[in-house]
């Protein structure tokens, strides 16, 4: 029988520990497309952060008992939970995340690969025989660290979360995630509910929404061995500190300033549509949304006109509606930010092309073009429909404007001439690079992450994840004893 989760909201007024605990400090998540109530969740204090790391830790000893087919057989139950409730969870996180409905399916549709990607890892081979003396054998193996501490933002909040909660789960680890206070269903309860229906132990993964205290006591718990964070880059610093200071191994995805270089043989039409996506999917709250548009001079009016064209006519409103491109900013604070950068800029001599108005949580798609270093616009993450154009006439000037910025996530370059696009590539600093294309793009089996300002993190279920979540530990094993020379 098909749960209904909309209806069954068993988190209301709770958080997850394995059990749905009800708590009296509870918080109201709010819609972004309507301002009205969706549902109630449970606020955790640090207490319960730090009693939940107990709780993990005395699970994940439990977890390494059970078989690996075991474990993978949970992962595909989790999975099926997932596509046999699809419809219904894809239309919750549109909700929550203020998303147009294919977005909420994105978020699901890559869930669902990423919990069978995680089924596939608990049967891959953990470890490597290695060189050694006669009569002795030596390997290495890898071991998990325990319990991982997982906390994840707003934006793309299933994804976000389950791209690290999954392998640490698979390679051995217990679980301890809290997601934003925003989106608490998307980036916890949802996962809480797949892995309860396929019946993962009591304990293993725990959801706890909270403010800043209940990240500081993840941090500090001294059962928490690692700490993965997705988010902002001033919080990502303080998450790094309190981690280093604790000796925790930390990966941090931040924020990004990605530029999308177009050269002057590019197809103006196929480009218009790479920069309107690249900086307009899901509002722009991306992080490696195209931040610059770095256009050669020759084609920047003509390129301009395409995009304002596309922003006037990109529709603006309620994301579950089916109409519209474009829904709501996250929040009142996220809508002030990004007007504020806006107008400081065309203050500081750039010129608005299109938007630059609001409705309620609508920010139109924005143009703004004759951008120049120093202008807030060119400078900072957005996180916003802001598509800001800036000019260069040679390659060098193009790759001297694309590195000028402290981060260094995403990168990608149009061009009809492949070599040059690649040379020009190739000089960027950046962890993810696209060649003609837009510099939005993941896959739940490619190695994220940047450089800089972005963070230090390297895996999305990909190549690096046995070696994000795990430790070595080498072994070396002789028939008996044997005496040294001393």
């Amino acid at each position: 029988m098909t749960i209904s989760v909309l209806e069954s909201k068993k988190w209301s007024g709770k958080f997850f520990t394995g059990d749905w605990v009800a708590t009296s400090n509870k918080q109201d998540v709010m819609e972004p497309a309507t301002g009205k109530v969706l549902s109630e969740v449970g606020i955790a204090t640090a207490d319960d952060v730090y009693l939940a790391c107990q709780q993990a830790a005395k699970a994940q000893k439990e977890w390494l008992n059970v078989p690996p087919r075991d474990k993978a057989a949970l992962f595909h139950k989790a999975a099926a939970f997932m596509q046999d409730n699809f419809d219904e969870l894809a239309l919750y996180v549109a909700r929550e995340t203020g998303g147009i409905i294919p977005k909420g399916q994105h978020e699901i549709k890559e869930a669902i690969v990423i919990l069978q990607l995680a089924a596939n890892m608990t049967l891959e081979p953990n470890g490597l025989t290695l060189p050694s003396v006669p009569e002795r054998m030596s390997y290495a193996t890898r071991k998990p660290i325990g319990v991982i501490g997982v906390i994840s933002p707003f934006n793309f909040p299933l994804i976000l979360s389950i791209r690290s909660i999954a392998p640490a789960l698979a390679t051995g680890n217990a679980v301890v995630t809290k997601p934003d206070p925003q989106t608490p269903v998307t980036g916890g309860f949802i996962l809480a509910l797949a892995l309860e229906a396929a019946g993962f132990p009591k304990g293993l993964y725990q959801v706890l929404p909270g403010a800043v205290e209940a990240g500081e006591a993840l941090c500090n718990a001294p059962e928490i061995g690692m700490v993965a964070f997705t988010g902002s880059t001033a919080a990502g610093r303080k998450v790094g500190e309190a981690c280093g200071r604790n000796l925790k191994k930390v990966s941090l995805e931040l924020g990004g300033k990605s530029s999308l270089i177009i050269l002057e043989d590019a197809d103006l039409d196929v480009a218009a549509s790479n920069i309107a996506w690249g900086a307009y999917f899901h509002q722009g709250q991306i992080c490696m949304a195209s931040g610059r548009i770095l256009v050669q001079e020759s084609i920047a009016e003509a390129l301009t006109a395409k995009i304002v064209e596309k922003a006037q006519h990109l529709p603006v409103g309620d994301p579950v509606s089916g109409t519209v491109a474009l829904g709501p900013l996250i929040n009142a604070r996220q809508l002030e930010k990004v007007h504020s950068i806006v107008q400081d800029s065309v203050a500081a001599g750039a010129k608005l092309e299109a938007g630059g108005t609001y409705e309620g949580p609508f920010y139109a798609p924005t143009v703004l073009s004759n951008v120049k270093p120093g202008m807030r616009s060119f400078d900072e993450e957005i996180f916003g429909p802001v598509v800001n154009i800036v000019t260069f006439e040679s390659d060098a000037e193009a790759v001297e404007m694309a590195n000028n910025t402290q981060y260094g996530l995403a990168g990608a370059v149009i061009s009809n001439d492949l070599s040059r696009a690649q040379r020009i590539g190739a000089q960027l600093h950046v962890g993810l690079l696209h060649i003609n294309d837009q510099t939005v793009n993941d896959e739940c089996i490619n190695p994220f992450g940047g450089c800089g300002a972005s963070g230090n993190g390297s895996a999305v279920c990909g190549p690096a994840s046995w070696d994000l979540y795990t430790h070595w530990q080498w072994v070396t094993v002789k028939p008996s004893a044997t005496p040294y020379p001393f």
